[in-house]
């Protein structure tokens, strides 16, 4: 029986665990928390997941939440044009819904369900130093690196030629309440995107969370703009009250649905800023090891798309077929290239350049398909289905000439 052993317990590092389990490997996994400790915990992101992502769950019995997670129909897509009035709203339905669940549900109810399924788990922080002595003892068959947040991450170097920012892009803050409103226009649950040109963006997303159904309402500044007030960790309820205050100077649509608003607990609220990097794969350690980094170890876009949580689970699902099809073969360096060489063309690749240009001011190609889809629904609903599978927005939302050729089509 092949040993893997994965660090992190994240979306990524379980996903691939609990599936490698189910394939009959043994599986060593370590966790800088508990299940418990995950739980009481900070919230850690807001992972809407689309449906090709889900369906990687739910291909291996990891989809505990289909029946109580809100399903999101589609997104409603707002332009603010002078900030504060809504010049453009697009209606956007998903073919499949799609879900966000609390982190700290998810990855304590994974952790739980590895150790239930026979991995072995290890409750430890790992330095480079660990890891390093971890590779030359041998006992692995390969070793991969899942946590993107810590030390390992500075062991995989920056690819400059993929990662063009060097400093961040959004600084970002979330918070997670209940009590919001339905949007008027669109009562079905709905991810709201609410752009504020050249100043950011709030983004609105049902969720599950520990208390029940909830909202998060995202903000994502332009750095040294007036929305960004994020430099310093807030009081959660200091974060939310500016959350709302922005809310209503720019975003005064979502502003009139937050009567009621309250946090859902303690720690529901996130901050913070970092540099959309992409790293190479393969590190090697002071005594030879080498080791496999996935996820947002390697590529870290930012959230402005909503892809990290599908860019995690598709990582998992790639990474766990070319492991299986390996065989007895050794886990060398060239199979570890070409295993995240073959990701990041499918998926890697298509959503890193998708995030980066959503960075940018939007070009005139694409507020012509946004102005489009106002009325015309087999545009919004294309753009919409791009958020499950971005390779789809190459042969139409990327490049002037095809925009044009395909709203010609659709005219």
């Amino acid at each position: 029986m092949r040993k893997i052993l994965i660090i992190g317990a994240g979306q990524s590092g379980l996903q691939l665990g609990l599936s490698l389990l189910a394939e009959g490997y043994q599986v060593t996994l370590m966790s800088a928390r508990t299940p418990e400790e995950i739980r009481e915990g900070w919230v850690m992101s807001t992972q809407a997941m689309f449906h090709q992502a889900l369906q990687t769950e739910r291909a291996y019995g990891l989809n505990l939440w289909d029946d109580q997670a809100p399903q999101i129909a589609g997104f409603h897509v707002s332009l603010s044009a002078p900030p504060g009035q809504r010049a453009l709203s697009i209606i956007a339905p998903l073919d499949d819904p799609a879900q966000s669940t609390d982190q700290r549900v998810k990855m304590a109810a994974w952790l739980e369900l590895f150790e239930e399924r026979g991995g072995i788990l290890h409750y430890q922080g790992v330095t480079t130093a660990d890891l390093d002595g971890l590779t030359r003892i041998g006992r692995y068959d390969l070793t991969v690196v899942a946590a993107g947040k810590g030390e390992l991450v500075g062991v995989f170097d920056r690819d400059t030629a993929r990662s063009p920012h060097t400093a961040p892009q959004r600084g970002l803050a979330v918070s997670y309440v209940h009590g919001l409103a339905p949007d008027p226009r669109f009562p079905a649950p709905n991810v709201g995107f609410n752009a504020v040109p050249g100043l950011g963006e709030l983004f609105v997303i049902p969720a599950l969370t520990r208390s029940g159904p909830c909202d998060i309402l995202f903000w994502e500044a332009v750095p040294d703009g007036p929305l960004d007030l994020w430099q310093e960790r807030l009081d959660p309820a200091e974060q939310l009250k500016l959350t709302l205050e922005l809310a209503r100077r720019y975003t005064p649509w979502v502003y009139d649905r937050c009567a009621e608003v309250e946090l859902t607990d303690a720690r529901a609220t996130l901050s913070g800023r970092y540099t959309p990097t992409v790293r190479h794969p393969v590190a090697e350690l002071p005594s030879g090891g080498l080791v496999l980094g996935m996820a947002d170890v390697v590529i870290a876009n930012d959230p402005i798309t909503g892809q990290g949580s599908n860019t995690a689970a598709k990582c998992a699902a790639a990474y766990l077929a070319a492991i299986v099809s390996h065989g007895d073969q050794p886990f060398d360096r060239a199979w570890m290239e070409q295993t995240f060489a073959d990701f990041w063309e499918r998926s890697g690749a298509p959503v890193t350049d998708w995030t980066n240009a959503m960075l940018a001011p939007l070009p005139e190609h694409v507020q012509q398909i946004l102005g489009t889809a106002v009325a015309n629904q087999t545009v919004a609903r294309r753009f919409a289905n791009g958020f499950s599978d971005p390779s789809d927005y190459a042969n139409w939302l990327m490049d002037p000439a095809k925009t044009a050729a395909y709203l010609a089509s659709v005219a």
